[in-house]
Order: C-alpha cells, then sequence, then structure tokens
C-alpha cells in the first residue's frame, strides 16, 4: 500500500467526453465529476479484463488522486490496476489501498522519458535488450504493441525471469 505520483498530462484520455468535456471542476460540481472519473476508472480496469474482487474505485477532481482498493488474485494484477488508474490523463497520484491474495516478487516502475524504447528499457534493467518481451507481457494489455509506449507513461518492470 501506498501512494504513487503519475504525470498529470500523460495517458489514456477517459475523461473529456460528452459533458464532462464542457465541465471544469468548481465547488459546485467537483462531487459529481469525480464520481464520474472514478466510474470511469472502474470501467477502463474491467475492460482490461483485470479480475479484482470488491474493486472500489474513487477519483478526487480536485486533486487528481484515485483510490483503489480490492483483494487482487496476485502481485502483477494488483500492480496492472494500479497502472491503469495512473496512466490516465488528469490522474497525478493513486492511492493503493488494494491487498494481495497471492503475493510474490514485486515489480519495479519506470517512467518512460523521450527516447525510450522497450529494448533500451530492458538492457538498463536485465543487461540485455533482448528481454524487451517480458517488459512488454507484464504490460498487457495496457500495451498493444511493443512500439506504442510514450514518454510519462509508467511501466512495470519485472524481476528477471
Amino acid at each position: 500500500m501506498g501512494m504513487f505520483s503519475f504525470i498529470k498530462e500523460a495517458g489514456e484520455k477517459l475523461f473529456g467526453r460528452g459533458e464532462a468535456a464542457a465541465a471544469q471542476p468548481t465547488p459546485e460540481n467537483v462531487a459529481a465529476l469525480s464520481k464520474t472519473a472514478g466510474d470511469a476508472i472502474a470501467t477502463y480496469i474491467n475492460s482490461m479484463g483485470l479480475k479484482v474482487d470488491d474493486l472500489q474505485v474513487s477519483f478526487d477532481a480536485s486533486t487528481g488522486t484515485v483510490t483503489v482498493g480490492g483483494v487482487a488474485p496476485d502481485q502483477a494484477t494488483k500492480e496492472k490496476v494500479l497502472l491503469c488508474c495512473g496512466n490516465v490523463s488528469q490522474v497525478s497520484s493513486v492511492n493503493d489501498m488494494m491487498t494481495v491474495a497471492d503475493s510474490s516478487g514485486e515489480s519495479q516502475l519506470y517512467t518512460v522519458v523521450s527516447g525510450d524504447n522497450l529494448s533500451k528499457i530492458s538492457n538498463h534493467f536485465y543487461g540485455t535488450p533482448n528481454k524487451y518481451t517480458q517488459i512488454f507481457e507484464a504490460n498487457k494489455p495496457m500495451l498493444s504493441h511493443p512500439d506504442k509506449i510514450y514518454p510519462g507513461q509508467v511501466l512495470r518492470i519485472p524481476p528477471e525471469a
């Protein structure tokens, strides 16, 4: 459990469609915007096929903080859920209140910078560019292709297999 920081301007654009596009957080509407955003993030997590018992997602529009709770079946699923929450535009931090049914080795988190690719990241963490597929697989389904990463995105770097 803990708090993780993300780049607010980077990530999936889940907000800003329809009426949410015109609405800016004000004291009068911040609760409604927060609920709508929390629901959108929960829907996004579910659309990625990540199964979490008793998934609870809330968003504080005034601070850009997502709080996520529930019981993940394993450490990898928990980490993917946290990344789903944080790699969303307008989210600056994620408050991790999740638990894991079957804990295993934790992954490291890495924020992509301009000029990065998975081979370069693999070489940095594993000493060889050839293990880029391990990083790609660890970040599926959030990554659809090994070449589709962007600056500011946070990736899971699993322990070396």
